[in-house]
């Protein structure tokens, strides 16, 4: 069936990683331009060297480029207050955008909760990190029983946060909190997002909170276990730390959550690691690793989506 050509816009931490997964691993996806505003960013010398179109001009040196008309998606990978143009350029020409910024112009998609839903969706954006990590676990939850509350804790390491994701934290904790509503199914959400300055840095660690109703324990803990294992098949360095833990609340001590009420019900809280496949940065970059894992498995959809209608 051949492989449709990509572009990358951003060519930093992010943008680099995915890069070189396109080129490392897919089969459905041919890397055809990376595209950057630095010409000295480490990103952009190292895809000249694999032989890869590049620019320092951003979204207007690739509309320029002699590969622009052949290029199917695009991946945005650098922040939200640049995507909205970036937005824009891409489907007016009618190309896909796969967006790794938290501007959440087009819908949320987590891969393993709702990645055949939006295949044709002219933007998709990946909400963030911490939700890929933490929205399948809400999910799950969510699959057995009715979640009324759910928060999470992303703790990455400083080194791993580059300038685009320091300039994105309050869009991180909005963006994270509507998906965990929106696509983990719970009824209020809540992101933090933590950066570790812990020397030598230390994994990702995440951590989610659910209070819910409507099923046991054994019911909920084979469940995340079932997505935990779904996950692993695209970013195979995502575990638990340890095994659920739950709480339980009665009519002798209900729980209440501002602004929701007050539940009995099972506090569910799930430890995770997402240790990185180290393609670009080391491997406590997992936050890293599941965005662009994420991402690829999203596009390669996609783009086998785009092909077999083109082939009718």
């Amino acid at each position: 069936m051949g492989k449709m050509k990509v572009a990358i816009i951003g060519s930093g931490n992010i943008g680099t990683d995915l890069m070189i997964k396109i080129m490392r691993n897919s089969d459905v996806l041919e890397m055809a331009a990376f595209v950057g505003i630095d010409p000295q960013s480490d990103g952009l010398k190292r895809a000249a060297r694999m032989g890869i179109a590049i620019t320092h001009e951003g979204i207007a040196g690739l509309e320029k480029m002699d590969v622009w008309p052949e290029i199917g998606i695009v991946f945005d990978a650098t922040s939200a207050g640049a995507h909205k143009h970036h937005n824009e350029v891409v489907t007016s020409a009618g190309k896909a955008m796969v967006d790794l910024t938290p501007a959440a112009i087009g819908p949320y998609v987590i891969p393993v909760v709702n990645g055949d839903e939006h295949l044709d969706a002219p933007n998709v954006n990946m909400v963030t990190c911490g939700g890929q990590a933490t929205i399948p676990i809400v999910a799950a939850v969510s699959s057995v029983a009715e979640v009324h509350y759910g928060e999470i804790v992303a703790s990455i390491s400083s080194k791993s946060a580059g300038p685009g994701t320091r300039a994105n934290i309050d869009e991180f904790t909005e963006t994270t909190s509507r998906g965990i509503e929106e696509v983990g199914g719970a009824a209020k959400g809540k992101a933090i997002i933590v950066l570790n300055p812990a020397e030598p840095p230390m994994m990702m660690r995440d951590t989610v909170f659910t209070l819910s109703s409507g099923a046991d324990e054994a019911e909920i803990e084979a469940a995340i276990e079932v997505q935990v294992a779904k996950v692993q098949k695209y970013v195979p360095g995502y575990r638990l730390k340890q095994k659920v833990q739950f709480e339980r609340f009665g009519a002798n001590n209900p729980v209440t959550i501002p602004g929701l009420g007050t539940f009995e019900g099972i506090k569910t809280s799930v430890f995770l690691e997402v240790e990185g496949a180290a393609h670009y940065l080391p491997a406590y970059a997992g936050n890293l690793d599941i965005m662009t894992s994420a991402a690829l498995k999203t596009a390669e959809k996609m783009a086998e989506r785009r092909m077999d209608k083109e082939a009718v």
